[in-house]
């Protein structure tokens, strides 16, 4: 296919003008759906174990059914094998389903996959080079006992208002702040700082998605030597810090210059968070291989 997305719904590959999907469907209604965002690297799927484990725990908190992992598995590649990508980003999106136009739930029909795929684009060199600018918003992260920043679901409105708040500054992404003030991470995606030779992100208790790259990166600072703490932190340790970093599945690890105006350490990225982007490659590198070899685990 030539299109820049394809699509899969319900099954059904094609263009995205070709395929529908019901007025009458809550995820499109009511945001009443869940996600993950997969990348390849040299052709294949990254950390989908991981990804599938989160995408079940959001679904299990939203009380929604989720088709057999081997079955979503099995339209992602073909989706991806249809796409014919080199390095794709592919979306799996699983709302509720269609029913009446009604907030209950309950009234809800099958539930449907939808995925998308694209060829990955990545950032330009220059936001790993020179480093991003962030702004911190007024608008605050969700609460935890509003809606969860833990469940990756359809409605993001939050992160929305929040990074055009932070263009409108002429930045390039936000730091959001926790009802309290702490810091809770990036628009979509996470945050380390580092000082005096370690690292530090916010805790998950904070409130924030626990995202697959952060995770990661924990586990590969382990194995290497680096102390990383997970805890609340404010603003002030964040504009004080020697490096600040931005994580992600798309992203990798992306240096951040300036918070909220302030230059962070000499305003070029540091040694740390150069070190961290190295590792993560190489943990790319390996795992990739194996997964080519053995399959995903």
């Amino acid at each position: 296919m030539t299109c820049d997305v394809t699509v899969n719904v319900g099954g059904e590959i094609g263009a995205p003008d070709a395929l529908r999907i019901s007025a009458l469907d809550r995820g499109f209604l009511y945001g009443d759906s869940v996600y993950e965002v997969v990348r390849t690297y040299g052709g294949v799927p990254f950390a989908l174990p991981e990804h599938f484990d989160r995408l079940a725990r959001s679904a299990g908190r939203l009380g929604i059914r989720l088709p057999e992992r081997a079955e979503i598995e099995r339209q992602m590649r073909r989706t991806l094998d249809a796409a014919g990508h080199d390095e794709a980003y592919c979306r799996i999106v699983v709302t509720r389903g269609s029913g009446p136009i009604t907030l209950d739930p309950t009234t809800a029909g099958e539930p449907l996959t939808v995925i998308l795929v694209k060829r990955y684009a990545p950032f330009p060199d220059w936001t790993y080079a020179r480093g991003i600018r962030v702004a911190i918003p007024q608008i605050r992260r969700t609460s935890r006992a509003s809606l969860d920043p833990a469940i990756k679901s359809g409605n993001y409105l939050n992160s929305v208002l929040a990074l055009g708040e932070a263009r409108a500054m002429g930045c390039d992404d936000a730091l959001m702040l926790d009802a309290e003030g702490r810091i809770a991470g990036a628009t979509s995606s996470n945050v380390f700082v580092a000082r005096d030779d370690a690292v530090a992100t916010p805790a998950l208790e904070v409130g924030l998605l626990a995202g697959v790259t952060r995770g990661l990166l924990i586990e590969i600072a382990g194995r290497h030597g680096i102390r990383c703490a997970e805890r609340a932190m404010t603003v002030d340790e964040v504009v004080d810090a020697d490096e600040v970093m931005i994580t992600s599945t798309l992203r990798e690890v992306q240096p951040v210059v300036e918070v909220a105006g302030k230059r962070i350490g000499g305003g070029v990225p540091g040694p740390l968070t150069k070190r961290f982007g190295v590792l993560f490659r190489g943990y790319v590198v390996e795992r990739t291989l194996r997964d080519r070899v053995q399959g995903p685990r």
